[in-house]
């Protein structure tokens, strides 16, 4: 009874966690080679994961600053003179663009509108009717010279007619790359004519690229007093006005616009204010962080792949190593603890390591991309958390499987 007492009094062995840490870090460093290849999946993973993250911040951010600096500093008068009075024409008056520019945060602005040709009126590239060169479907613009600064184009070749050509009603024009090619217009040396319909005007100039109106590339843009000379007044409703403002000036601008056109009649404009784009950023950012994260996640299943399958082979090379463990008093539990630690601890070492990579190539692009570098906090605090859970759920089945040898057959071998 006495031997029974002192039998039962045997305590159980146990792993003290200063065991479990040292005996994987033993583990680890026996080996540096592979240790160091075996978390290089987790290194490629977690890098990828703050990598791609803080560059779809920082890139959104940079969608924000666009966006801002286009869609908020544009203002669009419409007319809408028929709605109060039937037999109103058109409700902008001849001096329009210098009554808007004279408000405060004001850049340009312009009047324009399509103009409606007749039946068989054609915009030609000869003077002779029915010729290979002519076009139906090129529409015609006419437009103060303020549109082109508001619009801002740039021009291939040539000029923009000024001021003194619309108070004249000179029969100039100005087309879009789109047109000139279409017209076989090459050079402006040779001072080119296009025909619209019956009436000749001097091309003076081609325009390249616009931040604003890109229909204008695909058109012939003629001035307002021209226009009104020769096919009249546009239809009721169909002038607008597109203004530029500094940025932050537009709504205010948007609520002026009407009385400084007309202070007489303010209700004959509609002024159409900046949409707030947050929408349109929101879907943005979500079709990126989601196209991100999926490419992260793909480097985290391969780095935990890679950690499995080094983990697996350590356990069969370790078996004798794991046989002479349980047959000293070591438990099931004990090996898996161990091992888990050991992959756990590869781990996290890539984590903390691809952490520090992923948030080295953000701020390296957005250097070389002049960009403010934006990374979340929380991202850069889970993703060592990150990488030691891969690691964790890598090693389980191989610790599953070393914590299952007998010792009796890991000794044989």
């Amino acid at each position: 009874m006495r031997r029974v007492r002192r039998t039962g009094c045997i305590k159980p062995s146990v792993f003290a966690w200063r065991d479990v840490l040292s005996e994987s870090l033993a583990g680890m460093l026996q080996r540096p080679g592979r240790s160091a290849l075996t978390a290089l999946g987790t290194v490629l993973g977690v890098g990828t994961f703050v990598a791609v993250l803080g560059l779809t911040a920082t890139t959104s951010s940079q969608i924000d600053t666009r966006f801002n600096a286009l869609s908020a500093t544009e203002v669009t008068v419409e007319d809408i003179a028929h709605e109060q009075d039937e037999f109103a024409g058109l409700a902008f008056p001849a001096d329009a663009d210098a009554r808007i520019e004279r408000l405060n945060g004001v850049e340009h602005a312009g009047v324009y509108w399509p103009v409606r040709l007749a039946p068989g009126e054609l915009v030609r590239s000869s003077a002779i009717a029915g010729s290979d060169g002519a076009q139906n479907s090129i529409d015609v613009v006419a437009a103060s010279p303020g549109v082109f600064a508001a619009a801002g184009t740039r021009l291939a070749e040539g000029r923009v007619y000024d001021a003194y050509a619309s108070e004249l009603a000179a029969p100039v024009a100005v087309i879009g790359a789109g047109v000139a090619d279409r017209l076989g217009i090459t050079t402006l040396e040779t001072h080119p004519a296009i025909f619209i319909g019956s009436q000749p005007f001097t091309v003076t100039g081609v325009v390249a690229d616009t931040d604003r109106k890109a229909d204008l590339l695909l058109s012939v843009v003629v001035p307002r007093t021209t226009a009104e000379r020769i096919w009249g007044r546009p239809e009721a409703g169909g002038g607008k006005m597109l203004i530029t403002t500094s940025l932050g000036a537009a709504p205010q601008i948007a609520e002026e616009a009407a009385t400084a056109l007309r202070p007489d009649h303010p209700e004959y404009f509609k002024a159409v204010p900046p949409p707030d784009p947050k929408t349109l950023r929101g879907q943005v950012g979500d079709d990126l962080n989601q196209l991100f994260l999926l490419l992260a996640a793909i480097c985290l299943v391969i780095g935990a792949v890679g950690i499995a399958n080094t983990t697996l082979v350590a356990v069969l090379e370790r078996t004798g190593e794991i046989g002479l463990r349980r047959a000293l008093g070591a438990r099931g539990r004990h090996i898996t603890v161990q091992f888990l630690a050991e992959s756990g601890a590869l781990g996290a070492l890539g984590g903390l390591v691809g952490t520090s990579l992923g948030v080295l190539t953000v701020v390296i692009v957005a250097m070389f991309r002049n960009w403010t570098p934006v990374i979340h906090p929380v991202t850069a605090a889970a993703a060592p958390a990150i990488g030691l859970a891969t690691g964790v759920i890598a090693g389980l089945y191989p610790a599953w499987r070393a914590a299952r040898i007998q010792p009796a057959e890991a000794l044989r071998r």
